[in-house]
């Protein structure tokens, strides 16, 4: 290691490397906060969603079974589940989170959006039936079948996309009714 001796310019640059790294970390950890108030960045946005896109398709490449056949009765039966299962953070519409949805962090996706419509069927049924660590979405593998799970993801495949106008404008769409004195998992107020 001749490289590193006592005055070697490698040992130097090699030391005065470590220190900025050092540094670097030392302010990144003095920006972080654990608060879930703030919106994060383009830059943590971009890192978390590539990251997460990553892994969701990594553990999608196994252990997910073949899909049932009839596609049109399983999209109205996961409708029925949506509502028992899904809708008290992703909004009846799928579109539209909760004050649940909307105080979690990440928030509840909205689920007919090109981001979320972006995952391929095996990669839907992975994020439902094993949910995503750090965030509020949990796994349904240990109180449904797979055959339910399938269902979910045939209703989320078929939810209609944002209108045009939203499109166009860019406006997010209107908050879902309180569910707050609800006396069905998907009963709103309105209903009541």
């Amino acid at each position: 290691m001749a490289f590193l001796s006592k005055s070697s310019p490698m040992k130097k640059l090699l030391i005065a490397g470590v220190c900025v790294l050092v540094l670097v970390a030392v302010a990144a950890a003095w920006r972080f906060t654990l608060s879930a108030l703030p919106e994060p960045g383009r830059a943590e946005t971009f890192l978390a969603t590539r990251a997460k896109h990553y892994l969701v398709w990594r553990g999608s490449r196994d252990g997910v079974p073949a899909q049932p056949l009839d596609r049109v009765a399983g999209a109205k039966e996961g409708e029925r589940l949506f509502g028992m299962e899904c809708a008290a953070c992703h909004g009846l519409s799928g579109r539209n989170p909760t004050d649940a949805g909307r105080w979690m962090y990440p928030r509840a996706a909205d689920l007919a959006s090109s981001g979320s419509q972006s995952y391929s069927d095996q990669e839907i049924f992975w994020v439902v039936k094993n949910g995503i660590r750090f965030s509020g979405m949990p796994g349904f593998g240990s109180v449904e079948p797979d055959e339910h799970i399938w269902n979910l993801v045939f209703y989320v495949r078929g939810l209609p996309k944002a209108p045009a106008a939203e499109t166009a404008t860019g406006d997010l769409p209107e908050k879902e009714p309180s569910r707050r004195n609800a006396t069905h998992p998907t009963e709103t107020q309105y209903e009541r």
